[in-house]
């Protein structure tokens, strides 16, 4: 029986001090290479791809966030802010002029921040910010930036949930605020415990929206494809899409 083995020398790939180039076995044949080309034809289109990304409109990115960005809001009375949820439960306060954080919470929760939004009112500076910790949190902007060694600010309120959450939206005259998990919840900014449940057949909830012009009614996506509308003066839902 024959078997076949590969031999080479160890002085022909050991270098002599750390200093010199590592030699590395290649063959350049291009019967042993057939998808050379298309290697070098991929390389080619990511990078134009990335020169294409980086081009304008493209101004420019706001890093400092050591995870994924899962939640982001802007804020209608101040375009020149928005606010940021990442995987490790930071959140950002970011400055758009600037381009630059001018806030932040590095443990705001201790999970995902799965969604953020901003309590309406010209004058407000508090915005509020879930996670899958099922908190709700609500935070004030004009607390001052993080300190030094890394402390969170301390928050305006809190409110426990019993379901991890996946999003939240706020009422656009009333201390309200939706939030959703495997139901949708609706809260009242005085009370503890939410002041009404309503789900329509979905197993999780992926998010939930107040409508800014018909006030009253709010809407939700869940995991069956289903875009379901409420109704908050009656607490019951109107419609599934």
């Amino acid at each position: 029986m024959k078997v076949k083995a590969l031999s080479r020398s160890t002085t022909e790939s050991t270098r002599e001090t750390k200093s010199d180039i590592q030699l590395l076995p290649r063959n350049i044949d291009p019967e042993l290479h057939p998808l050379e080309r298309a290697r070098e034809y991929k390389r080619a289109l990511n990078s134009a791809k990335l020169e294409r990304m980086f081009a304008k409109p493209f101004l420019a990115s706001l890093s400092g966030h050591i995870d994924g960005i899962y939640a982001m809001a802007k804020n209608p009375w101040d375009l020149d802010s928005i606010i940021s949820g990442s995987g490790d439960g930071e959140l950002r306060m970011w400055s758009l002029a600037d381009q630059k954080t001018v806030w932040r919470a590095p443990e705001a929760h201790r999970g995902v921040v799965k969604g953020v939004c901003n309590i309406p009112g010209g004058a407000s500076d508090r915005f509020l910010s879930v996670g899958t910790d099922k908190m709700v949190k609500v935070w004030s902007r004009s607390e001052s930036a993080v300190a030094a060694d890394g402390l969170t600010p301390e928050t305006v309120a809190t409110y426990s949930g019993k379901h991890a959450f996946s999003g939240i939206d706020h009422h656009r005259d009333r201390s309200l605020f939706a939030t959703s998990s495997s139901l949708v919840e609706v809260w009242d900014v005085e009370r503890s415990e939410p002041i009404s449940n309503l789900t329509w057949g979905a197993d999780t909830i992926n998010t939930v929206r107040m409508n800014q012009t018909e006030v009253n009614v709010l809407a939700s996506c869940g995991t069956d494809r289903s875009i379901i509308l409420y109704d908050l003066r009656t607490n019951s839902p109107l419609a599934k899409l």
